[in-house]
This record gives structure tokens, C-alpha cells and sequence, in this order.
């Protein structure tokens, strides 16, 4: 990456929307958080906050353990 070249920093989208916990229930917000191979994105791809992030991670795997979400994609 060039030096002059200035990143934005990514905002949780959480936080913009004002939501205080993330529902394991809502499939569709949680599936943006799931790569294409089934594997959680890590926070500095999400851009989501620790406090979301540890958020979003526990929803996906109680999603998953109630057959809401994949575990594997094929």
C-alpha cells in the first residue's frame, strides 16, 4: 500500500444502528459475518467493535448449533 494513500476506518455496524445485542435469530445480519468457505470473518474484515464482534461470533454458533446457520458451505 502507498504511504499517501489514507484508509478509512471501518464502523461497526452495530453501533450505527444502535443495537445493543446481536440475535442469534436474525440469519440474514448474521450471514455478512460468514465467509463463502462457512468460517466466522475476523474483526478486522468485519470492522465490527470486540464487544459486537464477541457478539456476532457466539450468535453464529448458537445459530449453528440450532440448525439456523451451516457449518460447512459446499
Amino acid at each position: 500500500m502507498r504511504r499517501d494513500k489514507k484508509r478509512r476506518k471501518r464502523v461497526c455496524s452495530f453501533c450505527v444502528d444502535k443495537i445493543e445485542q446481536v440475535d442469534y435469530k436474525d440469519v440474514g445480519r448474521l450471514r455478512r459475518y460468514i465467509s463463502e468457505r462457512g468460517k466466522i470473518l475476523p474483526r478486522r474484515v468485519s470492522g465490527n467493535c470486540a464487544n459486537h464482534q464477541r457478539q456476532v461470533t457466539r450468535a453464529i454458533k448458537k445459530a449453528r448449533a440450532i440448525a439456523l446457520l451451516p457449518y460447512t458451505i459446499e
